[in-house]
């Protein structure tokens, strides 16, 4: 699948949009509902924050050591493989999202502070396969792409338990 390319102005709109979109989505919505999948298989509200979150940590790590270092090495971690070690998924959504907005705010403030250069230096990243070689704005661009299909569940969760 082609990667997204997106300006530095699209990439931070993007990625204040998506907690914007997902308390819309979930204003006034029960905890109970949040908590429960729409279908078998398919993830709860409260389980795709999770993985959003966990996403957004392993890849949020990687864009703030891109632009406090130069050409960082740094180690791949999966995000479904991160997640065993937090306790997000047992979290309700409520508290749970206000610490994915937190960290948010914090990832653009960084994101926002830095030169546009930075964006672009290259970090090499082990331990996924082959040595990779990525920057700021592709770990951005995953993370705001990623989260774009994720974010449209959590809106027809929120819909159908109005």
């Amino acid at each position: 699948m082609a990667q997204l390319v997106l300006t530095r102005d699209g990439i931070l709109t993007l990625l204040a949009e998506a907690p914007e979109r997902v308390a819309a989505a979930t204003a006034g919505v029960e905890a109970a509902s949040l908590r429960t999948a729409p279908a078998e298989g398919e993830w709860s509200a409260t389980e795709i924050l999770a993985h959003l979150r966990a996403c957004a940590d392993v890849w949020g790590t990687c864009i703030a050591t891109i632009l406090a270092q130069d050409r960082p090495t740094i180690r791949a971690v999966n995000p479904r493989t991160w997640i065993n070690s937090t306790d997000y998924p047992d979290l309700d959504f409520r508290p749970s999202f206000q610490a994915f907005t937190t960290q948010r705010m914090d990832l653009l403030a960084t994101l926002r502070g830095s030169a546009p250069e930075a964006w672009i230096r290259p970090a090499v990243v082990i331990g996924a396969g082959a040595v990779l070689e990525r920057n700021a704005s592709s770990y951005a661009t995953r993370l705001v792409t990623h989260e774009r299909s994720h974010v449209q569940q959590i809106e027809r969760i929120g819909r159908a338990a109005r």
